[in-house]
């Protein structure tokens, strides 16, 4: 396989060009959460021009195979995801979003054009592999239920059945040409709270002829927090936020009711599910032992993210080799959340970083801003590793 590092660096170097010209159309024409309908037509019109058979999957993904010698042997999948985010895109730039209030600011253009330019540089090297590499370009990371829950249910990850699941995103932290690793727990799991807390409302000079919902909103939100902070092991974390509270009466208006919206994030399933009964106990008690009702809406969401142990070992060695072991950084956990997790939950998969910070600073703009972009030099790193590190896996390495 060794023979093959410096073959797959310059088929990387030389499709650089059609991969950055394959990103900036994509981030030129966003489309939200399943609603990729033109970026699957576009996605699967390049993967045809490749020889390959595209597939249509969960309404707005597709699927292709690449079979190299004995594609029976052993299978690799690998994942992008596709859809934009509700942003006004506020770069001034030739590629910028012509669809208004749609952009492309967590990367997931660079992930499509970047899985693109793989799959560009892995079928001119089909003869000189064995096993197959499945391709999966999902719709709807950012949206409940996730596309990527979507796809599994559809199959996605039987016939062939792959041995590991691949991913990268995006990372402004880290410079172009770095990426970031992490094994076992490294993205939370994440649930929506939607929380409604009834009273009686009236004068706000009267307060002894009301039940007031905004003194029993604040009471369970400062309370709710001994559930992280008393409940939860130290050595586990987790994060409950609350970032939306409209009681909507007035100066001297006290309103009939209190709406919270909030989140709930963690790195353990069975916390997980342990801190939802916690709280829906504490919001109820509490709104009860002073006079109000609550409701409480918990819709669960991704879960937590785990790169497997030992295939993330093999991944880090084998980038260590592409890149250089000092250009491979070791990750902390990230409370953030990525569907990614379910391809993690029910596969052994790997889930790394890759830097697309420029060398002087710019770039540096954080994911889900209106002013987020890459140097396009990332899109020559992220092409031949993802190559390399699929051949790697193919050949047992």
């Amino acid at each position: 396989m060794q023979h093959l590092l410096p073959r797959i660096k310059a088929l990387a170097t030389e499709t650089a060009a059609d991969t950055v010209a394959l990103r900036q159309h994509l981030h030129a024409n966003p489309e939200l959460s399943f609603k990729e309908f033109n970026t699957v037509a576009f996605v699967t019109a390049e993967l045809t021009k490749l020889g390959l058979s595209p597939q249509p999957i969960a309404n707005t993904g597709v699927v292709a195979l690449i079979e190299g010698r004995n594609p029976g042997t052993r299978t690799v999948a690998l994942r992008a995801d596709m859809d934009a985010l509700p942003i006004t895109e506020q770069n001034e730039v030739p590629y910028k979003s012509t669809n208004p209030g749609v952009m492309h600011a967590c990367g997931h253009d660079v992930h499509t054009s970047s899985l693109l330019g793989t799959a560009r540089i892995l079928t001119q090297l089909r003869d000189e592999f064995e096993g197959t590499v499945k391709l999966m370009f999902q719709p709807g990371e950012e949206l409940l239920p996730g596309g990527a829950s979507l796809m599994i249910k559809e199959g996605v990850l039987e016939n062939p059945k792959p041995a590991s699941v691949l991913g990268q995103h995006v990372f402004p932290m880290l410079p172009a040409g770095q990426i970031g690793i992490r094994p076992g727990r490294y993205m939370a799991s994440t649930d929506e709270l939607y929380l409604t807390v009834r009273g009686k409302g009236g004068h706000g000079a009267m307060p002894e002829m009301n039940l007031d919902p905004v003194l029993v909103a604040a009471h369970i939100i400062v309370a709710a927090q001994q559930i992280v902070s008393r409940r939860a092991s130290p050595k586990m974390p987790s994060v409950l936020s609350f970032g939306k509270v409209i009681a909507n009466g007035a100066t001297n208006v006290i309103p009939n009711e209190v709406y919270i919206e909030g989140t709930f994030r963690t790195l353990n399933e069975e916390w997980r599910n342990e801190a939802h009964e916690h709280l829906r106990r504490l919001c109820e008690g509490l709104a009860e032992s002073m006079g109000a009702t609550c409701e409480l809406e918990i819709r669960r969401g991704y879960p937590y993210l785990e790169n497997e142990p030992q295939l993330t070992a093999r991944i880090r060695a084998a980038a260590e080799q592409y890149l250089g072991a000092e250009n491979v950084i070791e990750l902390d956990q990230w409370l953030a959340a990525e569907d990614f997790a379910y391809f993690s939950q029910a596969a052994d998969a790997c889930f790394y970083r890759l830097g697309t910070r420029a060398d002087d600073g710019r770039f540096s703009s954080s994911v889900h801003t209106p002013t987020f972009d890459i140097e396009p030099k990332s899109l020559e790193t992220g092409p031949g590793l993802m190559a390399w590190l699929t051949l790697n896996e193919l050949a047992g390495q």
